[in-house]
């Protein structure tokens, strides 16, 4: 199984934990032999296409790589569509369900999901004003957050994380859209000191096993996968809950700039431009996709 990130990151720490449950909860008779990051071949995009075809028992990739496959996959990536730990964890969970059997129309059985913190913006400079916001060509992490910073007037690019440090020792990309936990185990701020936390979104990673693979166990051993992925996502969800301090500390530790309260201007724009891109969702997936939306969308409007 591999993950595009380091093993540092939330999917990284995910891997790692499942790979140990695996081990103890099957005692030894089903192993993960896990890789982080690496080259382009580790590439989210390219994960899910290993698991198909065979070379890859299984992977976590990034729901903004999996919308290539099927935009449904970007419903957790969606602007602004969640503004808590809470709020995602009970979206993902009325979701779980419909990911799943999207992923065995990918010959993938679903195991797990990771959460990532909220998506901010990491730039060379601060960004103080809507003139700020468009002087920046940014890398993005899927093509609807591609488009949300192009309508706002931002140079945007969906590029994997590998090209963007590519890209940011040439110069020719000035910012990231990420979390803080993205961020640190890249080590951005060798490049980008500033961090505006603009919450985008909290999207989700999704740990998966071909189909195939996941045949060849035995029903001990599936039995076995089953609670090490349950016992792996449970986890994740409690180390999201203390991640965004962690990071901050990290953060300000290595010199970023933090502001957490973008101007009224910015994020108007970004809101704005976010719900245009929710709009074009809509026209993109099926129906239950839609009945889904709309039923986390009336839960969040009676919580208020």
């Amino acid at each position: 199984m591999a993950t595009e990130y380091p093993k540092t990151s939330m999917p990284g720490e995910g891997l790692e934990t499942f790979a140990l449950e695996v081990a103890r909860q099957s005692q030894g008779s089903v192993t993960v032999d896990r890789t982080f990051e690496g080259d382009d071949r580790n590439a989210c995009s390219h994960i899910a296409a290993a698991i198909r075809d065979g070379t890859l028992a299984g992977g976590d990739a990034f729901c903004g790589a999996l919308g290539d496959c099927d935009p449904a996959f970007l419903l957790s990536s969606l602007p602004f569509l969640t503004t808590s730990v809470d709020d995602t964890y009970q979206l993902a969970s009325l979701a779980r369900e419909a990911y799943g059997n999207a992923l065995q129309k990918q010959g993938q059985q679903l195991l797990y999901m990771s959460p990532w913190p909220p998506s901010g913006l990491w730039s060379r400079n601060p960004i103080h004003t809507l003139e700020d916001l468009r002087a920046l060509i940014v890398r993005t992490y899927d093509e609807t957050s591609a488009a949300v910073l192009r309508a706002t007037g931002a140079s945007a690019l969906h590029l994997s994380f590998g090209e963007a440090l590519s890209r940011l020792k040439e110069g020719t990309v000035s910012a990231v859209l990420s979390s803080g936990d993205g961020g640190a185990g890249r080590k951005l701020w060798d490049h980008l000191p500033h961090f505006t936390a603009i919450g985008y979104a909290m999207p989700l990673s999704f740990a998966a096993v071909g189909t195939r693979a996941w045949n060849a166990l035995s029903p001990s051993q599936q039995h076995a996968v089953a609670i090490a992925a349950q016992v792996t996502e449970d986890r994740q969800w409690a180390r999201l809950k203390t991640r965004l301090a962690e990071n901050t500390r990290r953060m300000r530790a290595n010199g970023v700039k933090i502001n957490g309260a973008p101007t009224a201007e910015v994020q108007r724009a970004l809101r704005d431009a976010g719900s245009t891109a929710i709009a074009h969702w809509r026209t993109q997936v099926e129906g239950p996709w839609l009945a889904l939306l709309d039923t986390w969308l009336c839960t969040r409007a009676s919580a208020r």
